[in-house]
């Protein structure tokens, strides 16, 4: 069954746009680049919010800008190919192998899990990835740890009150000091810490024992 992942280049703190709107230090070099072609080409399809998908879309016609060195040249080519689906209350079209959500986020990832094909279901923005994260239908969160602070924006972690284990399953450290680190949802220890969260304490446990001994002992 087909993956959902959050990619994302993130700060040490946490964030993936700093307190002033900007993520210039996420810009990536050439090293970087070329790793971030080689895990698009694992993608199936994309999800995307509004913003995400308008931010993106001038890769669409970026093949035709003159200034392009070869690797955003590919990068671009892998994008205009991938397959979209974004998410929108407002618009009512979408360009290039795009088209719109025509259910939830759950919905569409149930029908895309459904489907034949390969690669993973990608999410993109942290407001989509959030409603996934909520859900618990992200299965990998995948980061790139920039060494910087940036104290404060938009986060990469979904804020909910809700405990998920994790498996470091991929690391790789780049020339430039950033870490790329791959981690799996461990959903049954999840479920077995839920399922544990609800039973007694050892002590108390042993305390009703003994209560359950005395009142069979007539004490």
């Amino acid at each position: 069954m087909r993956s959902v992942t959050y990619s994302m280049g993130v700060s040490l703190d946490g964030y993936i746009v700093g307190p002033d709107g900007g993520f210039a230090w996420t810009e990536p070099d050439e090293e970087i680049f070329r790793s971030w072609i080689d895990r698009t080409r694992e993608v199936g399809v994309h999800l995307l919010g509004r913003r995400l998908y308008e931010t993106m879309l001038y890769w669409e016609t970026a093949d035709q800008d003159p200034s392009l060195d070869d690797s955003k040249l590919e990068w671009a080519a892998l994008w205009t190919r991938l397959p979209k689906v974004v998410f929108s209350t407002t618009l009512s079209a979408v360009e290039g192998n795009a088209r719109l959500a025509s259910g939830g986020l759950a919905e569409e990832i149930e029908r895309l899990r459904a489907e034949p094909g390969e690669g993973d279901i990608a999410i993109g923005g942290a407001t989509l990835a959030a409603e996934a994260a909520a859900l618990g239908l992200i299965d990998e969160y995948r980061t790139l740890v920039h060494p910087v602070l940036v104290g404060g924006g938009i986060p990469y972690f979904p804020r909910h009150e809700r405990r998920v284990d994790l498996e470091l399953v991929e690391t790789r450290t780049f020339g430039s000091q950033v870490v790329y680190l791959r981690h799996r949802v461990t959903r049954q220890a999840h479920s077995r810490n839920a399922a544990a969260s609800h039973d007694p304490p050892d002590s108390l446990s042993g305390a009703r024992g003994q209560d359950r001994r005395r009142t069979r002992n007539g004490t």
